[in-house]
């Protein structure tokens, strides 16, 4: 297959199969393909939200210590390519070809032998597997696709480190209706005698993992509050120090914007210093400076100037309500105009609630999915808010109104579904304010 073959085998499988947890064919496919995922070095990374910047922060640290570093995290903004990286550089179009084509004929093997066809997740899952395996990276950071414990990630038998990000109410038909559920399902990656990282206030949260951590002898290196001290914070980036039982750092610098960054920066120390117990021996410079040096596509990304536009992938109400937190802390100055499209199966209704008071003028789209809400519905549920309510149903033309109908100092903020944040970023790229 070329590299446009292989998008079209791609969307063949997901038309066909669309989302099916399990492990019973990607343990048969991983089998066929000689296992090698079992030769790499894997930190692995499940939760709800925080997942990718996370594994951002990880790879860029072992990075600056000279390492070579797989990556691999889903769903992607333009193209499958951003899911499969190695010290930040995408799988060519070519390689990803040749590993899509490989891994092809091995599903073919399994499903004669009556295994069943892989979905399009583990098919790219085993590709990334085989990839970093032949180019002999020296750690692959792997982000969970959905939950954790059936997930196709989940093949990793004794990782490095099992990475337990911030945890709440998403994709419940597949994970469970109650916090407790989802978390034992994100628990799932947690394996026997290899470190466990946590920070949650959420005392059900910790009582699930700290369960299955003792089930399976493995070391927990929990926080409740990680003890963060900004020192200075605004749109350039924050500046902190941390201090908790596990450790204690001066002015570290972080690049990524957000409230939750800083969080998500705790549990990235938390699982060095869990490695480092283990022997890894990364110095503190070189923590501090990977992390200093991390980005992360679409997560409270400026993209434009004039006016300052922002991209965020926020698509679940912990997500929303992130965001919201964020906006209040960097732009309690500015006029807000909200560029927002969800898909219907979300708790859209409540995202509404949260984010709406924010904003001074909204503009509701729809994004390039057959789960889309309808705006139309949308814009009756928002009449009680006191603010100026815009449809444009067409994601170019939604993009261009924001920005038509805010002023130069005013903010346009684009939230809600991933595949709008996409299209929103080839957009970005194209515009003559961009900072891309």
């Amino acid at each position: 297959m070329n590299y446009n073959e292989s998008l079209d085998y791609l969307q063949e499988l997901y038309g066909m199969l669309g989302y099916d947890l399990g492990l019973g064919r990607v343990e048969a496919l991983m089998e066929s393909m000689a296992n090698p995922q079992d030769s790499l070095k894997v930190i692995h990374v499940a939760g709800t939200n925080g997942k990718g910047s996370i594994c951002s922060m990880l790879s860029s640290v072992l990075i600056e210590a000279g390492y070579k570093v797989g990556v691999y995290t889903s769903p992607h903004l333009e193209k499958y390519n951003e899911r499969i990286t190695i010290n930040k550089t995408q799988i060519t179009d070519e390689a990803f070809a040749e590993y899509l084509s490989y891994t092809k004929e091995h599903c073919e093997t399994i499903v004669k032998s009556g295994v069943g066809q892989p979905t399009v997740f583990e098919v790219v899952t085993a590709a990334a597997f085989k990839y970093f395996y032949d180019n002999k990276v020296d750690y692959v950071v792997l982000e969970v696709g959905m939950g954790g414990r059936c997930d196709a990630t989940n093949i990793v038998k004794k990782p490095e480190c099992a990475v337990i990000a911030s945890i709440s109410m998403d994709h419940m038909e597949y994970l469970g209706d109650t916090i407790g559920k989802i978390a034992y399902e994100k628990g799932g990656i947690i394996k026997e005698n290899c470190p466990t990282v946590l920070l949650t206030s959420n005392s059900e949260v910790y009582s699930v993992i700290n369960d299955i951590c003792i089930q399976k002898n493995s070391k927990l290196y929990y926080l409740s509050e990680p003890g963060i001290n900004i020192l200075n914070q605004d749109i350039t980036g924050t500046v902190f120090d941390i201090d908790n039982s596990l450790f204690s750092y001066k002015d570290i610098q972080i690049g990524l914007l957000g409230e939750y960054q800083l969080l998500n920066a705790a549990e990235v120390l938390m699982a060095f210093k869990a490695m480092n117990d283990n022997g890894m021996g990364i110095s503190e410079e070189t923590i501090k400076a990977g992390i200093k040096k991390a980005a992360w596509s679409g997560r409270m990304e400026i993209v434009e100037y004039n006016p300052l536009v922002m991209l965020d992938g926020a698509h679940n109400i912990d997500g929303i309500s992130m965001l919201y937190k964020s906006l209040k802390k960097y732009f309690s100055d500015k006029k807000i105009t909200m560029l927002i499209g969800i898909l219907g199966d979300k708790e859209y209704e409540r995202m509404l609630e949260l984010i709406m008071p924010i904003a001074d003028k909204a503009v509701f789209t729809e994004p390039h999915s057959n789960r889309k809400w309808n705006v139309e519905n949308v814009s009756k549920l928002v009449k009680k808010y006191n603010t100026e309510i815009h449809i444009e149903k067409d994601i170019e033309k939604a993009y261009s109104l924001a920005k038509k109908i805010t002023d130069n100092d005013g903010v346009v903020v684009c939230a809600g579904s991933l595949y709008l944040i996409g299209e929103l970023y080839k957009l970005a790229r194209k515009s003559e304010g961009s900072a891309l």
